[in-house]
């Protein structure tokens, strides 16, 4: 029987990665196609089917594509043309799928901006996106106004609402025939034109979601159940895309919500659900309810499910595929696990090796940098040998481009490695290490370099360092991201050179309006000095293996107690509780 299921298993392996191939081959970086082009066609051959359901409400394709075309007269009526970019602030509805898909048919690319944003974080985003218009939701008008004085250029639309300070975009909206614009507008569009900036990407937005279509075995009639933010690539990209490409119908939901997650799941008859790993544990954290396994769901699909919950989630749910994967928006490696196999990240077997683009390449914890021999070039790991994933970057190949990211050179040449198996070649840095078995199943280790997830969202520990050594008193910063039991991803912490009276109550309340909330740290170390390699880079592996143990770490150590809102010390007691995993983050 084990063969035959390891036959049957490689079979279907070959054909998902079929599918995906000639996915991919028609992606082009000079072809006209468009997601415009793609998703027009799908609203005529669908039109009465449901597009999205929300909030009790059914939206048909014909009836979303509509809504998209008042968007895209409006976007032509107040001048924005091919290349200018409107921001999109506005929590999950369906007008936020229909605005940014309106803007891409005349060829307007739409920046999304992280709704939990608020001060310098949210007026930075939409200054580097170089936004000349912005869409607020009238949920979110009060965190436009208090940045406004400092983006006179950027000109206000309030969706939902009239208020001073913004134009009337309901008003505009309402003005606009439903009719679709003349394709002229977005003609001269090719592959290697943005539609989207994701922070921190920019995206054609085609061929993210349209591998996801393989890997699930999504079809035409599957219900796609959709929690996360649709700012983000998994939701807003993959999901969408893997239903829009197929015209398959979306259920929106405004929030995650674990109460309300399988009660969505069955009176909706979703199919399909995208998640990221923190989900999975607020869901196990619920008691047992009769929908969790009443459902009728195929398949999930998502990334950062950590291996000590996805048994729990897998016997406890009755999921019958759990498809993780890795990709960054903006890069050019992509993994998926599409067979399900517990904890792998994706596969790529020998016979495969030559059409997949990656390596694993051995790296130095003690430079932080990829390791190179006499000849200063870089070697590939051993299979089990964890290594930092690279790929090759190819601007004739679609499937190993990395166009940078928008508005930001410094950033870019960050991620870009050289002279790595050849003088003269280049690769993409993932700053993620893994490790390749010999049945080439690959898994996800840790993340390195300059940033860490938590609470599902990306933290730069260059934001979190800035924004502390402005406050007076803090000489130094280094900012890094640990591990606590029963959370996802890592925590903030950061060691400091400060005075021990410092005041850390008015410390706590400047990062809160410096950071986003998931941004502030939750762990401080005081120390005189900060250690720096010998290129005089903060060292961040010996702190992070360190942790925050206040029995083992001799420094004084000050955490952000839920309850305080504040810095306290961290003592004993307190350690406790959070390995413990008593104290809610």
């Amino acid at each position: 029987m084990g063969v035959i299921k390891n036959i049957i298993d490689e079979v279907r392996f070959i054909s998902a990665m079929n599918d995906t191939k000639k996915w991919v081959a028609e992606l082009d970086r000079t072809s006209h196609g468009t997601i415009a082009d793609d998703w027009e066609k799908i609203c005529d051959q669908n039109g009465p089917k449901p597009a999205i359901m929300f909030e009790g409400k059914t939206l048909s394709y014909s009836q979303f594509d509509n809504i998209a075309n008042t968007y895209a007269n409006w976007a032509i009526s107040i001048g924005l043309t091919k290349g200018s970019v409107v921001a999109l602030f506005m929590p999950n509805k369906p007008d936020y799928i229909a605005c940014w898909y309106g803007l891409a048919k005349v060829g307007v690319v739409t920046a999304f901006i992280n709704y939990n944003l608020t001060g310098p974080p949210l007026a930075h985003c939409i200054k580097i996106a170089k936004a000349s218009a912005i869409v607020v939701d009238k949920s979110l008008k009060q965190e436009w106004l208090d940045i406004a004085h400092g983006l006179s250029d950027v000109t206000a639309f309030l969706r939902g609402a009239v208020a001073d300070g913004f134009n009337d975009l309901d008003r505009a909206l309402n003005a606009q025939t439903i009719r679709r614009p003349n394709p002229i507008y977005r003609s001269t569009i090719i592959g290697a034109d943005p539609c989207l900036y994701i922070f921190t990407s920019g995206t054609t937005a085609r061929a993210m979601s349209r591998v996801f279509i393989a890997g699930a075995g999504a079809k035409p009639d599957d219900v796609i159940y959709i929690p996360l933010p649709l700012y983000h690539s998994t939701g807003g990209i993959c999901a969408v895309g893997m239903a829009f490409n197929l015209g398959g119908t979306i259920v929106l939901a405004p929030k995650f919500s674990a109460s309300n997650f399988w009660d969505d799941i069955v009176k909706y008859n979703c199919t399909i659900f995208a998640y990221i790993g923190e989900l999975f544990r607020y869901l196990l954290s619920n008691s047992p309810g009769p929908n969790e396994t009443a459902h009728k769901l195929k398949s999930c699909f998502g990334n950062g499910l950590r291996p000590e919950v996805w048994e729990q989630a897998e016997a406890r749910f009755k999921i019958p595929k759990i498809m993780e994967f890795y990709a960054s928006t903006e890069g050019n490696v992509f993994f998926i696990n599409a067979l399900g196999k517990n904890h792998a990240v994706g596969r790529v077997p020998k016979y495969l090796r030559k059409q997949v683009n990656f390596e694993i390449i051995k790296f130095d914890y003690e430079t932080e940098m990829p390791w190179r021999d006499v000849n200063g070039l870089c070697a590939v790991c051993e299979h089990d040998e964890v290594g930092e994933v690279i790929g090759k970057i190819d601007v004739d190949d679609p499937r190993a481009q990395f166009d940078g990211y928008a508005n930001d050179q410094e950033a870019t040449n960050k991620k870009i490695l050289h002279n790595v198996f050849a003088e003269g070649d280049t690769y993409f840095r993932t700053g993620d290490l893994m490790k390749i078995d010999k049945d080439g199943y690959i898994y996800f280790i840790d993340r390195i370099g300059d940033t860490f997830r938590w609470k599902s969202e990306n933290v730069s520990t260059t934001d979190v360092g800035d924004a502390l050594s402005a406050f007076d008193g803090v000489e130094q910063a280094n900012a890094y991201g640990v591990t606590i039991p029963h959370n996802d991803g890592r925590a903030g912490m950061a060691v400091i050179v400060a005075p021990q009276d410092l005041d850390f109550d008015a410390l706590s309340a400047h990062l809160r309006a410096e950071l986003p909330s998931y941004a502030v740290p939750i762990f401080l170390r005081i120390k005189d000095h900060v250690e720096v390699t010998g290129t005089f880079k903060y060292k961040k592996i010996e702190l992070v293996k360190q942790g925050f143990d206040p029995n083992f770490v001799h420094d004084k150590i000050m955490w952000l107690d839920p309850l305080a809102k504040t810095y306290v010390p961290l003592n004993s007691v307190a350690y406790g509780r959070i390995m413990r995993g008593e104290v809610k983050f």
